[in-house]
């Protein structure tokens, strides 16, 4: 008995020396301290650089804050006169006008330019420079729309008098800045779009197509029944991508018009930054912010409805 004891606990104890050596290794009880270290910067860049800021910004849309007085407190009262801010609303409507132009014609080109890419060339070159005018900086481009539409010597109404006999101005009407404006932002993010709908056309199986082409379907058929459906998922982030990014216009009519003529093309975070930065109203200035931040906050709430899609389109 004594012999067989013995014998058992020598078999047993290795494996228990074993195990209890393993869940105490130096490896396993530094994972969490090793982890805390590796997340420790992006959180403290977060606290610093995204909510301190968002939550100090809160504050002051409550206050009368000039630069060269502290904020004192005011309430509501920015938020009633948000209300009752014609300028504000004019504003608003313009962005919205804006963002419309932008995201129905920019996801039209951006599709037919995937769809082109998808069909008929495999060249990354090609592909490189339908990206290239994304990589370019939002004043540069900017710049170079605003010499390209100049009235006098811009190439584009070289072309339009050629053509009409006449000059447009693009950038000095009422009626013709803001889908020029539109225009200028859809080549910017043309390119960066027609990737992202280019890689959702390349996960679509061959064998839908083939199977389609079975039954008889011609090719525009198989693009609306096949080939949207299945892209919705993407489609729909292309589209709140689209809509959050026109929104946060700024340095485009910055360059451009500043915003002129009449106000015609006076966007929301241009608004902002004028009401900020030249009448030095900060509080009221942090007010409208909150007013634009609460709006792209629903967009993104209509974001994660609208990828929901893709579970309709999977069961």
């Amino acid at each position: 008995m004594t012999v067989a004891s013995t014998s058992a606990r020598s078999s047993v104890s290795p494996g228990r020396r074993d195990r209890g050596t393993v869940s105490r290794s130096p490896s396993r009880r530094n994972d969490g301290r090793l982890a805390l270290i590796l997340i420790l910067p992006a959180t403290v860049g977060f606290a610093v650089f995204a909510a301190y800021p968002t939550l100090r910004g809160i504050y002051l849309s409550f206050t009368d804050f000039r630069i060269l007085t502290p904020p004192t407190w005011s309430g509501i009262a920015n938020y009633r006169q948000l209300l009752s801010d014609s300028v504000f609303w004019e504003s608003l409507r313009t962005t919205l006008y804006f963002v419309a132009l932008t995201v129905v014609v920019g996801l039209a080109v951006s599709l037919a330019t995937a769809v082109i890419l998808h069909r008929l060339t495999k060249s990354t070159v090609i592909r490189g420079l339908v990206l290239l005018p994304f990589l370019i900086s939002g004043v540069v481009a900017a710049l170079v729309w605003q010499w390209m539409l100049d009235p006098g010597l811009g190439i584009v109404n070289v072309v339009v008098k050629a053509v009409f006999g006449h000059n447009i101005l693009f950038l000095g009407s009422q009626g013709w800045v803001i889908p020029s404006l539109a225009v200028i932002a859809v080549w910017k993010s043309m390119g960066y779009n027609a990737i992202l709908i280019f890689a959702g056309l390349q996960t679509i199986p061959g064998e839908i197509y083939e199977a389609g082409r079975m039954d008889g379907a011609g090719e525009v058929r198989m693009f609306t029944k096949l080939t949207l459906p299945l892209l919705r998922p993407i489609m729909a982030m292309v589209i709140v991508l689209t809509v959050i990014s026109s929104f946060q216009v700024f340095d485009l009519v910055a360059v451009t018009t500043k915003g002129e003529p009449a106000n015609a093309s006076n966007v929301l975070p241009l608004y902002i930054y004028k009401t900020g930065f030249s009448e030095f109203n900060f509080g009221y200035a942090l007010t409208m912010s909150m007013a634009l931040f609460v709006m792209l906050l629903a967009i993104t709430f209509i974001q994660m409805r609208l990828l929901r899609a893709n579970d309709s389109d999977t069961n």
